[in-house]
C-alpha cells in the first residue's frame, strides 16, 4: 500500500509541476470550447465530446495563437507596430492556413465595402424622402 501511494503522489508532483498548469492557470479556462465542441463533431467526433477532450484541444489551440502573436510581436517590434502582414509571413509555408486567411481577409474587404455602399445609399434615400414628404404635406 506504501508503494502505492508513493506513486500516486509522485504522479500528482509531476503533474502539478509541469509548465502548461502553472502557464494556463493564469487565463480563463474554456475560451473557445462550444466553437471546438463543433468543430470536433465536424471532423467526426461525438456531438457531445468529452469535457476532458475539449479541455485539452481547447489548451492547444490556446497555445498556438499565444506562439503565433508573440512570434509576431517579435516581427512587428522592429516596425513598430503588430499588422496582419506579421502573421502571413508567420504562416506563409502553410499553404493552406495562408490561402484561408487571404481568402477570409478579402471577404471581409468585401463586407466592409458593401456595408459602406449600404450606408452611402441608405442615406440617399433616406434624402430622398425626407424631400418628398413636405410636397405632399
Amino acid at each position: 500500500m506504501s508503494n502505492q501511494s508513493a506513486i500516486t503522489s509522485s504522479k500528482s508532483k509531476a503533474a502539478s509541476t509541469q509548465p502548461s498548469e502553472s502557464s494556463s492557470s493564469k487565463r480563463k479556462r474554456g475560451v473557445f470550447q462550444r466553437e471546438l465542441q463543433h468543430m470536433m463533431y465536424g471532423f467526426g467526433d461525438d456531438p457531445n465530446p468529452l469535457p476532458e477532450s475539449v479541455a485539452l484541444m481547447d489548451d492547444i489551440v490556446v497555445e498556438y495563437i499565444t506562439e503565433l502573436v508573440h512570434k509576431a510581436q517579435d516581427i512587428g517590434s522592429q516596425r513598430g507596430k503588430l499588422s496582419v502582414e506579421d502573421f502571413l509571413y508567420l504562416i506563409r509555408k502553410d499553404m493552406p492556413k495562408l490561402n484561408r486567411c487571404t481568402e477570409l481577409l478579402s471577404m471581409n474587404e468585401e463586407l466592409k465595402q458593401a456595408r459602406k455602399l449600404f450606408e452611402h445609399d441608405e442615406e440617399n434615400l433616406r434624402k430622398v424622402f425626407e424631400g418628398d414628404e413636405p410636397a405632399e404635406g
